[in-house]
């Protein structure tokens, strides 16, 4: 039974398997599936990424996609869009989404993941990029301003390299959100400028100007 089981999981296109989705494949009763699944994942032929959330052993799976999926609408933004465009030159812990939904966070294996929540009006500016939600560079980078002028995000600003953003439409963007986020990005961005402190070595163009 369960042989025949996960074969039928194994013909299925899908990422990762809910208790619910597997209820729906089941012939047995809830409780005779849990004993399953338990030996499954006790033999290795199944692994438990956390609670109710599934994935079979022998297929490789992305950790992002399926954050990406588990909790929507959601995005990728903040550090993780920012280093993944080579703004940020580290490699964040952990795995950062913008969401309309509630603040959120969650392990999925080893993988931290924070769902980080925007005003619904906020919720624009990504991609479908191989399956994935990406923020473009510009609006990972006002998502990063946004919580900064809320109090609820660091990041050194002065450390992030600039050469990737469209000045054009990060101030165009940059008007959507709220008046404190607006001056918190405009100080900031001029103050690099003025300080002549650029990793890249090369200038910072002005937000409220027209080049690139």
């Amino acid at each position: 039974m369960k042989k025949v089981f996960l074969d039928k999981l194994n013909k299925i296109d899908k990422d990762y398997y809910t208790f619910a989705d597997l209820l729906k494949l089941w012939s047995g009763t809830p409780q005779s599936l849990k004993v399953l699944l338990s030996r499954a994942v006790k033999n290795g032929e199944l692994e438990k990424l956390k609670t109710n959330i599934y994935v079979l052993s022998n297929k490789n799976i992305s950790i992002e996609k399926i954050a990406n999926k588990i909790y929507y609408p959601s995005y990728l933004s903040f550090e993780s869009a920012l280093s993944s465009y080579g703004i940020l030159s580290q490699i964040p812990y952990v795995l950062t989404f913008a969401t309309p939904l509630k603040t959120k966070k969650i392990f999925l294996r080893d993988v931290r993941v924070e769902y980080r929540q925007v005003k619904k009006d906020l919720f624009f500016g990504f991609v479908l990029k191989s399956g994935l939600c990406v923020a473009l560079p510009e609006k990972a980078l006002l998502d990063c301003f946004y919580l900064a002028s809320k109090g609820m995000f660091e990041m050194n600003f002065r450390r992030l390299n600039y050469e990737r953003i469209n000045w054009k439409k990060f101030n165009l963007w940059l008007q959507r959100y709220p008046k404190k986020t607006q001056k918190l990005a405009r100080k900031t961005i001029e103050e690099i400028k003025n300080s002549n402190f650029l990793p890249t070595g090369r200038r910072v163009l002005p937000v409220d100007g027209s080049s690139r």
